[in-house]
């Protein structure tokens, strides 16, 4: 069972793909779409949401895309999920349940679960993440480096 997101994943994977990719031009999404075989108009609103809090930054132009805004041993995978979690917002999902049950026993444990949850992947940050895809050959492209840094 995965307790991440959808969007949290691929927001996670989004950011190490882009460390990984972004040298010496900026990711486009479309090319990132392509390698996570998702259409780039849904992965665009997710990248927007990145650079809005500092994880990503645009680059305009025709040789465009995205980059780390930050060293990847600066950014953990707690924030970018937090991040995505943010943007996502819960629409579709109908009003939310109310009730002393929820209020006091439910929502409170669960709140605390989530917690732990995310403080884990606040203790990996991208770095480690782009080396262990770079120990796995779990990326398109030998354009990274173990070394590389923002």
């Amino acid at each position: 069972m995965n307790l991440l997101s959808r969007r949290s994943l691929l927001a996670i994977a989004a950011v190490v793909d882009i460390a990984l990719h972004a040298r010496p031009s900026p990711v486009a999404a479309k090319m990132l779409a392509a390698r996570h075989d998702l259409p780039p108009r849904h992965l665009e609103t997710l990248l927007q949401a990145l650079v809005r809090v500092g994880i990503l930054k645009g680059v305009r132009g025709p040789r465009g895309g995205y980059e780390l805004a930050r060293e990847r041993r600066r950014i953990t995978a707690g924030e970018i999920a937090r991040a995505a979690m943010q943007e996502a917002g819960e629409d579709g999902l109908g009003p939310l349940p109310q009730s002393r049950l929820i209020d006091l026993v439910v929502g409170p444990q669960v709140e605390r679960a989530s917690q732990a949850f995310l403080s884990t992947l606040d203790g990996v940050t991208v770095e480690e993440l782009c080396q262990q895809a770079e120990r796995e050959a779990a990326f398109d492209g030998a354009s990274a480096t173990t070394d590389f840094t923002i």
